[in-house]
């Protein structure tokens, strides 16, 4: 390769190579499996402390250590004496803030098979999405008992912005006591259907489009009509409790399955959003039909 403004390419490749160890393809593979592990462990460790009280320590850590390399880039050796001795204790102190991340982090990995040793956060959105359930079987049962009518929309593949962009921003925790005063009659979100998107009530009061389907039973009301709307439109899962009968409804797919007891309910939304090996499949226990 020839001088390109004083400055041979070639070698400097040679130079970078052999600095880094590039002596044989094989050091090549190894090098980039060695960063590509160390990048991935990073990188979970960032979701293992991401939003927590962790992450704003290591924060404080970063900017402690920017405060040390200033300090020294101006000649302030009082400072710059004061950071480094502080460092000198610092991995003794993350032990001490760190606690409750590590033992989470630990608890995880003990519990993780070795193929899933650091997908925590399959494992979180499994044990989220069980919880969610848990709080809509809840919430549902409750308002059955008092006939409360309300109408929840579980978003699954097929993303349904248009309709969270028609109701009231939220993007709570979802929570039996949350869905019950938003159902609660006579208050401002109580009309229209919430929306849970990624275990998160993201929208209350949203309308839906209403079924086409002349065959439904004229028991069926607009509640019924528009769970199975957003059914036949989309992926999403649609629970309705009746507010003249109580009863608990399942919509998927186009079909409606009425009269569920809290077990079936859960036995439904389980098998629907924790199942992955059958996704986008009619619940067979119920056949998605109408009765």
């Amino acid at each position: 390769m020839e001088l390109i403004g004083g400055l041979n390419f070639r070698a400097l490749i040679g130079e970078i190579g052999n600095y880094l160890g590039f002596n044989s393809p094989l050091s090549i593979v190894r090098t980039l499996v060695d960063i590509g592990i160390v990048s991935y462990v990073i990188y979970k460790l960032i979701q293992l402390v991401k939003e927590t009280r962790a992450m704003q320590l290591v924060k404080g850590i970063l900017m402690i250590l920017a405060a040390l390399y200033v300090s020294k880039w101006l000649s302030l050796r009082t400072v710059e004496y004061i950071l480094e001795k502080t460092f000198q204790y610092i991995a003794f102190a993350l032990i001490v803030l760190f606690q409750p991340e590590l033992r989470r982090g630990l608890e995880q990995i003990g519990r993780s098979r070795f193929k899933n040793l650091f997908n925590f956060e399959e494992e979180n959105s499994s044990i989220k999405t069980t919880a969610v359930i848990e709080e809509i079987v809840k919430a549902a049962s409750e308002m059955s008992k008092t006939n409360t009518g309300a109408l929840i929309v579980i978003e699954r593949d097929t993303k349904i912005g248009e309709i969270i962009n028609t109701g009231i921003n939220l993007d709570s925790n979802a929570s039996a006591e949350l869905l019950i005063n938003i159902f609660t009659p006579n208050t401002p979100l109580h009309d229209g259907a919430v929306v849970i998107r990624n275990n998160r009530v993201k929208a209350a009061a949203c309308f839906l489009p209403l079924t086409d389907n002349p065959n439904l039973s004229k028991e069926l009301g607009t509640r019924h009509r528009a769970a199975l709307g957003i059914t036949e439109v989309s992926d999403s899962i649609a629970v309705v409790v009746s507010e003249e009968t109580g009863s608990i409804s399942f919509a998927l797919n186009g079909g409606l399955t009425r009269n569920l007891t809290p077990d079936t309910l859960r036995k439904a939304l389980n098998k629907n959003l924790l199942d992955k090996e059958i996704p986008n499949k009619k619940l067979t226990l119920w056949k998605g039909k109408t009765r």
